[in-house]
């Protein structure tokens, strides 16, 4: 009963979000709430929710202080040149621009944390894909499957728990699985110019001066019909400088042909590289870089917390950069609405996790779907392994596979004479997915920066991220790794 109400809580949440029946916050909140009735256990949902949110306080604590961090370097103008060169680069081609969101998402994310790698790549790519009127559910798709692939590096998280649950050497699970991965970063690279290429179609390619020039520009929100249905213009004028767009389909999938909507008030699209913006710090621009090299690194060499890190570097940013209590106030209230949409997601997702655990549904599923393996398929439990690992990774978070799931499944496979270096490899392959995951924080800084609806990304990254993750375990089939 537990695993059928656990299947169905899952598939309402995923239907109801995506249909834009109801904000991915209350569902997350609603829909467990109703289930932890129906399971019998409504009396003990206080305790359900109290145990995930303190799960998940240090992380919403990060975001929150990693949010703020972020904001103020955007604001001082950290990344203007980093935007302002691959411009350059980009020659405002939307298919460089999609390959290079892709490639500067993998490079970010040798830092191992998802959100920073979300706050970087959506500052510096966002008003690119804004003033070129680009769909943005392509930024956030290509860049959450490039961080996927990357995150399975020994210190990003999936492989330390994986040598954990099974007691192996991270080195030999990661190691051997290199080429595989590289394999599927290249399927994310390729994929990237694909969709690329379909936004230069609809496009077109415009020349710098374009781009910066101010210009009336349309929205454009595309329905079932294809590119040429469905197109609503709202006339703006707008700048390099002007700091303002009235352009609000960041959930257009345009690249899939889905609904999109269109809001009429402002967003500061392009002020990135407003040259003449108060809170620029040229002064200030070295210290900044070597402030955010520093957290960096010591976020890597974990050196403390990452929630006192980036609670300390906030804290400097800020002192440093605006010294003068108004304005530190000012940076403050112009991040907090982002600050209270990731942080409430993260807390929301807290009671969504606290009740699949508490209740037992999330141990009945997984123990379903492992008891349904045929017996057959018992010599080729790694590829099983990977197979479940897609939705496994999905629906759970990674503490709950590698360390509820995976031992089960290393146990299966020791009967018959599958390693468990085989399956801790195999077990990787769902990250592309997993990054998505409404259970994983960042993706919520992802959509959030973006601008993004949760349910858009969700329906146009899905398929792709799935794809990217077979395509790492057919390589790994392949090189005879898993």
């Amino acid at each position: 009963m537990l695993t059928i109400l656990g299947f169905t809580m899952i598939a309402t949440f995923l239907v109801l979000i995506m249909l834009k029946k109801m904000s991915p916050i209350a569902a997350l909140v609603l829909i467990p709430a109703l289930f932890c009735v129906f399971v019998g256990k409504g009396a003990k949902l206080g305790d359900y929710v109290i145990d995930g949110v303190t799960s998940l306080a240090p992380t919403a604590a990060m975001l929150m202080f990693a949010i703020v961090y972020f904001g103020v370097m955007i604001d001082v103008g950290l990344f203007d040149p980093i935007v302002r060169g691959i411009l350059k680069f980009c020659k405002a081609d939307p298919l460089r621009i999609v390959v290079g969101t892709a490639v500067l998402a993998a490079i970010v994310s040798l830092d191992g944390d998802g959100s920073t790698t979300f706050m970087i790549t959506v500052s510096a790519m966002y008003p690119l894909y804004k003033r070129l009127k680009m769909s943005l559910v392509v930024m956030t798709g290509v860049a959450a499957m490039a961080n996927g692939v990357m995150n399975t590096l020994p210190w990003g998280g999936p492989t330390a728990r994986a040598a954990t649950a099974l007691k192996l050497d991270a080195s030999d699970i990661f190691v051997p699985m290199i080429p595989a991965l590289a394999v599927g970063l290249l399927g994310v690279f390729a994929l990237a110019y694909v969709l690329g290429r379909r936004e230069r179609k609809r496009l077109g390619v415009l020349t710098l001066d374009e781009v910066l020039e101010p210009q009336e520009t349309e929205t454009v929100l595309v329905g079932a019909g294809g590119a040429g249905a469905g197109v609503k213009k709202a006339v703006r004028t707008g700048g390099s400088g002007s700091g303002t767009d009235a352009d609000r389909s960041g959930g257009s999938d345009v690249a899939d042909g889905s609904d999109a909507s269109d809001a009429s008030d402002e967003d500061d699209g392009f002020q990135g590289l407003d040259p003449n913006r108060a809170t620029l710090r040229p002064r200030l621009y070295w210290f900044n870089a070597l402030l955010t090299v520093t957290l960096l690194t010591a976020m890597i060499m974990e050196w403390l917390p990452i929630p006192v890190l980036f609670l300390l570097g906030a804290a400097l940013a800020l002192t440093v950069n605006f010294p003068h209590m108004p304005d530190q106030k000012a940076r403050l209230g112009a991040h907090a609405e982002n600050v209270l949409n990731v942080s409430g997601m993260v807390f929301a997702a807290a009671v969504f996790t606290g009740v699949l655990q508490g209740t037992g549904m999330v141990d009945h599923m997984a123990k379903w779907l492992v008891n349904n393996i045929p017996d057959g398929m018992g010599p080729h439990m790694a590829f099983v392994t990977g197979v479940l690992s897609i939705p496994l990774t999905y629906f759970m978070s990674n503490d709950g596979f590698y360390f509820g799931i995976l031992p089960v499944l290393a146990e299966a496979g020791h009967a018959h004479g599958v390693t468990s270096l085989e399956i801790a490899r195999a077990s990787l392959v769902g990250q592309p997915l997993h990054m998505s995951s409404p259970l994983v924080p960042a993706v919520y800084v992802l959509v959030g920066m973006a601008k993004v609806e949760f349910g858009d990304h969700t329906r146009f990254v899905v398929k792709w991220a799935a794809l990217t993750s077979l395509v790492v375990l057919g390589a790994g089939i392949l090189f005879g790794i898993i």
